[in-house]
């Protein structure tokens, strides 16, 4: 296929340069031979990239880029191709086969030889992916900046990361809709909700892959995948063979609805994150399709056609993890469906996410939870509901009310937390369902006979909303007034920490001369730290993290937290650093709300540094760390070092700190650490708030409390 021009925008430019974005626009200003813009529009101009490539090169801007994103700007610079993208993935996969001395001696090929050693590598591999492959590799010398990149990031990312970016490029143009990858937590949480045994899993929607690689790392030993998009099938297929190689896996390219390839196959579980919003799924070709037991679906109701599918693949007794949108449990148009899975016994529980968890993050998702009825079985006659997308804002007597949703400002998701309290409640429903703890707010086991009405609404908040006979009226004010207090108190302190930490200087803002965090590091000013990941190798035991230890992670500095983070769930290639009072800590994927630095204290000391956190230590002889926190941390500062496209990682070595004597950064410090107080203070009070918010609203409007002017021996009739 003829190459295209591949074109950046000024942000791109800056991102693989390494310098701001006002840098950029100061070329194209002061420099004549600066390449003009081949496209896009006036405010908008797109640039040949190539050309900026040459300018750059030319001046001795090397190219700063993370490993992903130089592989994403390589690949852009060639058309889309099916057939070179597979050529690719199945190179991913040698390279993934080989160790890291052979990659690096790899670099040193030209482009025509990494060409055709590429095509040797890949050559026999080709024949194992699924769906159309090309007869050999699609690799010529062109191809050798794309060799090269895929190299790099092999070597430094894992094969993973490099089949995330080609399976984007090639989804650019893909009429795939509705479909949304799966995070890796939400993916263990699915896999942790099916039974333990479990050997053959099936994923008819498989995408990319990270339900089934979940499912293995939980015992399973046949996984079986099927997507109707090749590339998520090829992807699918080599990663698993990367992440389970023990496993059997088999992976087919083909719509599962219209065309499944395990017709009348049988498996122990099923797990599916399917497309939503799909009313072109076939509904008029399948209208008399056999796997409808619980109904016709209609149009509008894919979600229902694959909740069937799914079941009619699992053995009596078997078990099913969808995830699903949360008007699946209450559209009008799926009722009947519905009503048929509940009277049935298939849907054993309904479990609900927070908005944010996972995409599309505007909505709080569903996990689905479903058993296929034995003939002569065991009568269900409950089903768990579990409502997570709430904050949990106060306790009443072990009564948890919720308190308002936000929008915007959504924390990150707590998934250890939000884990263990899903999985506490479904063990106890699984072992007992009719001496099932309701948590009312949160989870309670209702009655099949009560969901059966007109509407069949299986939306978990309506189901464990907290009654009037749950609350002790006079429990309800103590904790109310409690919680004035402390709000009370938390207000009055948010005042004092509001003082100005900062003074105005008459003329033009101050300038100073400054060096990266790399040069820092090079005269033993700091150290540079962080946990790389390992992302195909085996779990880790947990032997080296002893008991107790936690993981620091990006949400926790986001959050303001301490360490919530699983050691369990920390791979690494390496000891993950264990964090000192006085280490100053990044979030290393920049965005979202709250700080993107802080000082670690006593609380955060003696937990592991998360994979997604970089650690500064910096001599105390020579920077102060509150200093060295305040300024790494700005906005400015963090894009200038952040790279990426839809997703900005922050290379730690290119921020930038003032060079001040020591005396002077103390004084700055002391002001950055009131900021955090000040920050701080603030996030207290405003949790107080809502919670004793949440408490009167709860009251007042269930009887539990009056307005304070009623008269005692008012008549509430």
């Amino acid at each position: 296929m003829p190459e295209t021009t591949a074109h950046v925008t000024a942000a791109e430019i800056s991102r693989i340069a390494g310098v701001t974005r006002a840098t950029v626009s100061n070329w194209r200003r002061r420099h004549a031979d600066f390449p003009a813009p081949s496209g896009g529009t006036e405010t908008s101009p797109l640039y040949d990239l190539g050309a900026v490539r040459e300018w750059l090169g030319a001046r001795g801007h090397s190219q700063a880029a993370d490993p992903r994103e130089e592989l994403r700007t390589a690949v852009r610079f060639h058309a889309p191709d099916p057939d070179r993208t597979t050529s690719r993935i199945g190179f991913v996969l040698a390279l993934a086969r080989r160790c890291p001395d052979e990659t690096v001696a790899s670099a040193d090929l030209t482009d025509a030889e990494l060409a055709d050693r590429a095509a040797e590598e890949a050559a026999g591999l080709l024949a194992s992916l699924p769906g159309p492959t090309p007869p050999s590799p699609v690799f010529s010398a062109a191809d050798g900046p794309v060799l090269r990149a895929l190299l790099r990031c092999v070597r430094e990312e894992g094969g993973q990361a490099a089949l995330t970016v080609l399976a984007e490029r090639e989804l650019e143009d893909s009429a795939a809709t509705g479909v949304h990858g799966t995070p890796e937590p939400l993916a263990r949480l699915v896999a942790a909700l099916l039974p333990a045994g479990v050997e053959r899993v099936l994923d008819p929607a498989c995408g990319s892959g990270a339900l089934l690689a979940a499912a293995a790392e939980c015992g399973a030993a046949t996984l079986l995948g099927q997507d109707s998009v090749p590339v998520q099938a090829q992807r699918t297929a080599v990663g698993l063979a990367l992440a389970a190689p023990g496993a059997e896996v088999t992976v087919r390219v083909g719509d599962s609805l219209r065309a499944d390839c395990f017709d009348g196959l049988t498996v122990d579980a099923v797990v599916c994150n399917p497309p939503y919003g799909d009313r072109e799924w076939g509904h008029d070709e399948l209208a008399y399709d056999p796997r409808w037991a619980y109904g016709v679906p209609g149009r509008s109701e894919s979600e229902l056609a694959w909740v069937q599918h799914c079941l009619a693949h699992l053995a009596p007794g078997s078990w099913a993890v969808l995830i699903l949108p949360p008007a699946t449990a209450s559209r009008p148009a799926g009722r009947r469906v519905r009503a048929e899975l509940v009277r049935s016994g298939a849907v054993r529980a309904v479990l609900a996410l927070p908005a944010g968890a996972a995409a599309p993050l505007h909505v709080g998702l569903q996990l689905w939870v479903l058993q296929r009825p034995e003939p002569g079985g065991p009568e269900r006659k409950a089903v768990l509901f579990v409502d997570t997308a709430g904050t949990p804002s106060s306790s009443m007597g072990g009564q948890v009310t919720s308190a308002p949703r936000t929008g915007s400002s959504r924390a990150p998701a707590d998934w250890v937390g939000l884990t263990a309290r899903t999985l506490a409640h479904w063990h106890a429903f699984t072992a007992d369902p009719d001496r099932f703890t309701a948590e009312p707010g949160t989870a309670r086991a209702v009655p099949v006979v009560d969901l059966l009405d007109d509407l069949v609404d299986l939306t978990p908040a309506r189901q464990v909303r907290i009654s009037r006979t749950d609350v002790d009226p006079s429990e309800l004010f103590t904790r109310t007034e409690t919680g004035r207090r402390e709000l009370t108190e938390a207000a009055r302190r948010l005042l004092d920490a509001a003082d100005l930490a900062a003074r105005s200087e008459p003329g033009s803002p101050r300038e100073w001369r400054t060096a990266t965090a790399s040069d820092l590091a090079r005269g033993g000013a700091l150290t540079l730290l962080r946990t790389v990941a390992d992302t195909k190798g085996p779990e880790p035991d947990g032997a080296s993290s002893g008991p107790g230890t936690s993981v620091l992670t990006g949400a926790d500095i986001a959050r303001g937290t301490g360490p919530t983070g699983d050691p369990a769930e920390l791979r690494s290639l390496a000891p993950a650093p264990v964090i000192a009072a006085g280490d100053v800590l990044v979030r290393a994927i920049a965005g979202g709300t709250g700080p993107m630095a802080r000082v670690a204290d006593e609380t955060d000391a003696g937990a592991l540094l998360g994979p997604q956190v970089h650690l500064l230590r910096p001599d105390p002889a020579r920077l102060d760390s509150w200093f060295l926190a305040g300024f790494i941390g700005s906005a400015e500062n963090i894009a200038g070092a952040s790279t990426g496209s839809t997703v900005l990682h922050v290379a730690p070595g290119r921020l930038r700190v003032p060079l001040l004597p020591l005396d002077e950064q103390r004084r700055y410090g002391e002001a950055f650490r009131h900021v955090h107080e000040l920050r701080a203070r603030a996030r207290r009070a405003a949790r107080l708030a809502e919670e004793t918010a949440a408490l009167l609203t709860d009251g007042l409007t269930g009887g539990a409390l009056l307005p304070s002017g009623t008269p005692a021996d008012a008549d509430p009739a």
